[in-house]
Parts: structure tokens; sequence; C-alpha cells
């Protein structure tokens, strides 16, 4: 019988680091699962290395997971971690700073050998296992790779497969400290290695091992709890803003009565999207992965011509490549949602890490006059709503609508409550395929949003001229009148802002008009800025929040709401983009908070510098 004292806790943040070849997300993901089963709030953050194969034992090797689960909501991974799990000592190194002082520190002492040390370059007589550096924790020295293969010795595996599960070996002890049970990842290794009953029952073993480590060794004199959240009732999966994404699109397909093509070309971190969307053929999508990203988008606006909705996916650079044939779409007035998943800059830059910096791009990012609509998700569940939208005003305003996420909200997951699609808003796309009024198909026919009907393909009676050369206003004939241009141009603006018609009212997240000062983010800083907020009114501080997803267009009302504030705040990972539209349209002297170091915000961060802006 276990004589350890049990603590209870509200919240636990919690960090795996390791190479990338240890398992680290795997284990990761399985603790966020086990963890959301039972009832906790969570938010994870995934942190992958930027390079495919950095050396194994470097700092660039490094891949971490983060998790923040509680009996409390939650809207971030959290800032500082209460346990770290470091299995050498480049993982060590890159993460200590962020654990707290008192916090947990589990480490494998067989990953600081002198070679270890060496990769990560510390000096032998620096080892901070003997230095005396790391006195200001609880630190758990485990000889993981020892005991793992002692663990697993009696599957006869090869040196290299025995190792790879001391993943498993450490995930069943921090089940054990936490008070969580085994039996879903169990579950889930018998399903991943259905196929191989050896490597599944040895990671079983493992895991089983290190769960009763916890229970009989004597260096742990406490466990711990964390209760379950008090969440609204209904049925909750663990979501990440990729799959949620590939949901809203496929949400919107179902809603609207039309096929779903995606056309694309993979890239960091947008290609999950394309992963989720493969899977599901039987719901009448299309998934074409084109030999680049230049195919892929020309593929998908092909797709919208012919009447299904055209989707392309891709980050940065690749919508760099994509700008000429986004440019088409917006002069044939073609619905095509564009989903921009965005990472660190320019160039290849941080393929990994996460960054809010296409935001220009996608409001400029074209040659000529060529506006399109901009929205942002705010967080992992949020990306299946705004995916959605995105589809229904591409499809009701024939315009062009560019999707915003990034990296971080991407991979990073949180509980989903499954939604009814019923609940989501009809979508009316605006094609004929019949010519009812038996007169000439006029394309450039507008009704009082300016949209135009499209005409399906080989329609009888609905036969016109297509392509990227300017139109004559109504007839869609090429034109090359000068004022006739100017007229295209200015209308094809008018029909993106009067998308605003339709949008919601921007209301305050916290605070009102007569608060101290505002705070204005958009995309995924909600969590950070939030909370920030959340924390600053409970120390007295009145401080107003809004949350902007609709970009391009903005609100009507958003003039409005900033109008009262002398001291405004714009929260971006860049370095100052919104802010540009803020001052520009509204006149106020905003001040930037910026980051840019492919991490996101951490809510003493935004804090900070609230105080110091007071």
């Amino acid at each position: 019988m276990s004589t350890h004292s049990i603590i209870e806790l509200e919240n636990v943040v919690i960090k795996f680091a390791g190479d990338s070849g240890d398992g680290v997300q795997l284990t990761g993901n399985q603790l966020a699962e086990t963890n959301a089963l039972f009832g906790n709030d969570i938010s994870t953050f995934p942190d992958f290395p930027a390079e495919i194969r950095a050396p194994i034992g470097t700092i660039p090797g490094v891949s971490g997971f983060q998790l923040h689960f509680s009996s409390q909501p939650v809207l971030t991974p959290g800032d500082k971690y209460d346990v770290l799990v470091a299995l050498n000592a480049a993982a060590l190194k890159t993460n200590i700073k962020q654990l707290k002082p008192g916090g947990i520190l589990i480490v494998n002492s067989e990953g600081f050998d002198s070679k270890n040390l060496r990769l990560a370059k510390i000096e032998e007589s620096e080892n901070p296992l003997i230095n005396g550096s790391l006195d200001a924790f609880k630190v758990f020295q485990i000889e993981l790779t020892k005991l793992t293969k002692l663990a697993v010795k009696p599957f006869a595996l090869g040196n290299k497969d025995a190792e790879r599960c001391k993943n498993m070996y450490v995930l069943g002890l921090v089940y054990w400290l936490y008070n969580r049970g085994i039996d879903n990842t169990i579950a889930f290794l018998t399903r991943q290695f259905k196929k191989n009953e050896v490597i599944a029952n040895a990671n079983i073993a493992a895991l089983k091992a290190g769960y009763y480590y916890g229970e009989t060794t004597e260096i742990f004199l406490e466990k711990y709890l964390v209760k379950a959240a008090d969440t609204t009732k209904g049925l909750y999966r663990s979501i990440n803003g990729n799959q949620a994404t590939a949901f809203g699109l496929l949400g919107a397909s179902i809603r609207a009565n039309l096929p779903l093509f995606l056309g694309t070309y993979p890239i960091t971190p947008a290609s999950d999207i394309l992963h989720e969307l493969s899977k599901h053929k039987g719901y009448n999508v299309y998934s074409f992965q084109a030999e680049d990203e230049i195919a892929g988008v020309c593929a998908a606006i092909g797709a919208s011509y012919g009447g299904s909705i055209g989707v392309t996916t891709s980050s940065g650079p690749g919508i760099a490549l994509k700008t000429e044939a986004i440019g088409l779409a917006t002069m044939l007035e073609l619905p095509l949602v564009i989903c921009n998943i965005q990472r660190g800059g320019p160039s290849t830059g941080l393929p990994t890490k996460t960054e809010q910096a296409d935001l220009l791009q996608a409001l400029y990012g074209r040659n000529g006059e060529c506006p399109i609509v901009v929205i942002a998700a705010c967080s992992p569940s949020n990306c299946y709503e705004m995916a959605y939208l995105a589809v229904k005003i591409a499809l009701e305003h024939t315009v062009p609508v560019m999707f915003l996420s990034d990296g971080y909200i991407a991979n990073g997951a949180e509980p989903w409550l499954i939604q009814d699609l019923e609940t989501m808003p009809p979508i009316l796309p605006k094609y004929i395929s019949s010519n009812i009024a038996n007169a000439k198909y006029q394309p450039y026919l507008r009704d009082e949003n300016l949209v135009r009907s499209i005409a399906i393909p080989g329609s009888v009676g609905l036969e016109h001229r297509i392509g990227g050369l300017e139109k004559e206003n109504i007839t869609g004939n090429i034109s090359y009148d000068p004022l006739n241009h100017e007229l295209m141009v200015k209308i094809r603006a008018e029909k993106v802002a009067m998308v605003a018609n339709t949008l919601p009212l921007q209301t305050f997240e916290n605070g009102n008009e007569t608060s101290k000062i505002l705070i204005i983010g958009w995309g995924s800083t909600y969590g950070a800025i939030t909370q920030a907020v959340s924390e600053l009114q409970n120390e007295g501080i009145d401080v107003a929040q809004i949350h902007i997803k609709y970009i391009n267009p903005l609100p009507k009302n958003i003039g409005e709401l900033i109008q009262p504030f002398d001291k405004i705040l714009v929260a971006e990972l860049n370095n100052g983009q919104l802010i540009n539209l803020i001052r520009a349209n509204h006149l106020k002297d905003a001040k930037g908070i910026n980051k840019i170091q492919g991490q996101p915000f951490q809510i003493i961060e935004i804090k900070e510098a609230i105080k110091q802006a007071l």
C-alpha cells in the first residue's frame, strides 16, 4: 500500500524535452490526451527542431512538448514550468531557465555523460548534475536508459529499439506522479503497433515499469492530483489548429452541399491540413498534392470555377509563390480560400517556429490593386469556426479569402466541444447552372452587395469569356479602356469592403470604453493577452481588451470602440503590422508590444508591458 502523501494542485505546467528521436511529441500528446479524458482543461505547445536532421545531442536538435493541465479554464500552455523532464544535457540547457524555483526536474542521468556534455557545449567540470547549479529545484536523477533496457529485456529487442522505449518509461512515471491511469496509453500502443506485437508489448512493459518505479522507489515522497475541470457538458475531443481547420472546411462543404477540393503543396506547418482532409474522401473531398505551390493554387481556382469549393494551403514562402494566381482569382471574382499557416521568416526562416509576420503580405502582397478578405483564428478550436466562415464569405461574396493561423495554434491542442453542424450559419453559394431569365448571361452583373453570379461551365445559355485580362463591367469582355479599369478596380475594392455589412460587430473581450488603457490583439496572441488582462483586473488595474478576427474588412464599429482611448497597445508576434492599420485608419498613436523570437508571448510579458505603459 502506498505511503506517499497526495497534494492537490489547481494546475500543472510540464515540459518534456529531448532529442527529436526520443519520442517527446508522442509522450506529450499521450499525457495531454489522458488528462483531457480525465476532464482537465488543457493547452499544449509542441516545439519542434527547425532542422530536419540536426545532430543528435545538440542544442539545435532539442525537441520539446509543453502541456498545461488544470481544474480551471486555461488559455495558454503556461509561462514557467512546474515540471521539466530532460532526457539529455542539451534539453536541460535549453529549458532550465523556464523551470520555476522549487520545481520538479526529472533527468536521465545517462544523458549527461562526457559525449552528451560535449555535444551540448558544456564543460565536464560544469556538469549541472554535480556542480550545484540545480540546487534551487527538486532534482530526480534516474538512469532511464538502463532501467528501460531492463524492463524490455524479455522482448529481445536490439539496443536501439530498446532505448527508444524510454519515453514510455518516463511517461509511466509521470502518470504515477500525477495520479493518472495508464489504460488509455496501453490502448494507444496496441493500436499504433498492431502490426508489430513485440514492439507494442515492449513499450507497454516500459510504461508499466515507469509507473511502478514511482510506486516502489523511496525518492518520491509526494504525489499530486489535479481534479477535473467544471466544463460545459457535452462530447469533447482534443484538437489542434490544423485538424480544426480541416474540419471547418469539411463542415462548410457539407453545409454548402458542394465538393471540397484542396490543391496544395506540402509545407511546414500547413501540411497536416492536407493529411487530415485526405482521410475524408467519403465526404466528397478531393485532395490534390501538386508538383509545386503555383500548380496547387491554380488547380484550386479551376475547381472553384467548376462549381466546387477551391482551397489551397501554405505558409508565407508558398503564399509568395501563389500571389499571381490569387490575383487571377480576384480578377475573375471567384470564391477561393487560402489558408496561410504562418511561420518565422523571411525566406525559409524558422519553419517550425511561430510568427505573425505575414499580415501585410496577406493584405497587400499581390501586384496591382488586389484586395481580398483576410480573417484570423485565435485558438486551436477557433480554427474550426473561422475556416468555416472563410468558406461562407468566399462563396457568398465571390471573393478570395485568406485564413490566417500560425504554427503555435496549428500544432497546439485544447479540448473542443464537438458541434452539431446544423448550429453553424447556412451557406448560400452564388453558383448558377441554368438560365432561368432566358436572357443573355452577363457574368459581371451584380446584386446589391456587388456580388456576381458564377455560371457553371458547360451550362446551356450561360456561355461567357474567362481569363486574367481586365474585364469590361457587366459583360466580362476584355477591356483596355482606362476608365473601365479604374471602375473595376474600385468595384472590386468596394465589394470586399461591403463584406463588413455581414460581419459581427466588434466587442470588448474585457473592460469597456471607460477603462484606463486598451490592448488590441489578433490571431494566436489571444490566450496570453486575455490571461494577462484577467490577472491585471484581479490586481485592480482596469484594462480593456479587443481581439480582432476580421482584419480586412475590419468590423464596422472598430473605430467607435477605439476612439475614447488615449493609451492603446497592439500586441503582435511581428515588428508591428496591425498597428499600422490602427494608426492609418483611426489616427490613434498606438504603441506596439512586439516579439519576433519564434515563440509565443508569455503572460508576464504582456502584463509588464501594460504596467509600463500605465
